[in-house]
C-alpha cells in the first residue's frame, strides 16, 4: 500500500515537474522576439535561443516576427484633382525593429498602418490629375512611404516601402483615352508621311541641279580639245614658212 502511494507520489511530481519546465522553458526561432512580462508587468525581451523563465511569475506576453512583412492594401476609390474617381490598390511592406513599442505602443500595428496607407493614398491621390497619375506612380510611393514612416515611429515599426498594383479609371475614360491614343499615333503617321514627301522633293531638286551643272560643263571640255587640235595646225604652218624665209634672204 504504501509503495503504491509512494509511486503515484513520484508520477505527480513528474508531471508537476514537466509542466513547469513547459512553461518556463522557451526556445525563440530566428528572427523572432519574445515579449516577457513579470507580474503583469514588463519584464525583458527574448531574442533567438534557449530561455528560462522565472514559474509563476514570467509569461511570454507577445511574439513578434522580425522579418519583413508584407500587407494587401485592398482597392479603394480615389478621385484626382480633375474629379475623376479610380480605384486603386497596392502592398505595403514593413518590419518590426523595437517589440516591446510594438507590443504596448499600439493594439494591432498592422490593421493601423493599413488604414493610414488608404487615407494618405486617397489624398496624394487627389493633388493631380488623371493623365498623371500613371506617370507619378514613383512620386506617389516615396510620399506615403514618408508619411507612413513618420506615423509608425512611436509603434517600433519601419515601413519599407509601398508598390502600387493597379490603378483602375472608369471605362467611359478608358475609352476616352483609348481615342486620344489612337488619334496621337494618326497624327504621327501623318507627320512622317510629310516629312518622308519633302525629303523625296529635296532629293528630286539634287538631281536636277546636278544634271544642269553637268550639262553646262560639257562645252568647256569641248572648246580645250578644239585649241589642242587648233595648236598643232599652227605649229606646222610656221615649220612651211621658215624655208622660204631663208631662201629668199641668200637670195639677196
Amino acid at each position: 500500500m504504501v509503495e503504491g502511494t509512494a509511486f503515484w507520489v513520484a508520477i505527480s511530481i513528474a508531471i508537476i515537474v514537466i509542466i513547469v519546465v513547459a512553461k518556463t522553458a522557451v526556445i525563440v526561432p530566428q528572427q523572432s522576439a519574445y515579449v516577457v512580462e513579470k507580474l503583469g508587468k514588463y519584464s525583458r525581451t527574448l531574442r533567438a535561443g534557449f530561455h528560462i523563465l522565472i514559474p509563476f511569475l514570467e509569461r511570454s506576453a507577445y511574439k513578434h516576427s522580425l522579418k519583413e512583412l508584407a500587407f494587401d492594401i485592398p482597392e479603394q476609390i480615389c478621385i484626382t484633382r480633375d474629379n475623376v474617381q479610380v480605384g486603386v490598390d497596392g502592398v505595403l511592406y514593413l518590419q518590426v525593429l523595437d517589440p516591446q513599442r510594438a507590443s504596448y505602443g499600439i493594439t494591432d500595428y498592422g490593421f493601423a498602418i493599413s488604414q493610414l496607407a488608404q487615407t494618405t493614398l486617397r489624398s496624394e491621390i487627389g493633388k493631380i490629375d488623371l493623365d498623371r497619375t500613371f506617370e507619378e506612380r514613383a512620386s506617389i510611393n516615396g510620399n506615403i512611404v514618408s508619411e507612413l514612416d513618420k506615423a509608425s515611429d512611436p509603434w517600433g515599426v519601419k515601413v519599407l516601402r509601398y508598390e502600387i498594383k493597379n490603378i483602375n479609371p472608369p471605362t467611359d475614360v478608358l475609352g476616352a483615352m483609348e481615342k486620344q491614343m489612337r488619334a496621337e499615333r494618326e497624327k504621327r503617321a501623318v507627320i512622317l508621311r510629310i516629312q518622308k514627301g519633302s525629303e523625296t522633293q529635296r532629293l528630286m531638286r539634287l538631281k536636277v541641279t546636278s544634271s544642269v551643272s553637268s550639262r553646262n560643263q560639257k562645252p568647256s571640255s569641248n572648246s580645250k580639245s578644239m585649241r589642242l587640235r587648233v595648236r598643232p595646225q599652227q605649229s606646222l604652218l610656221l615649220r612651211q614658212q621658215q624655208p622660204r624665209v631663208s631662201v629668199a634672204w641668200l637670195s639677196r
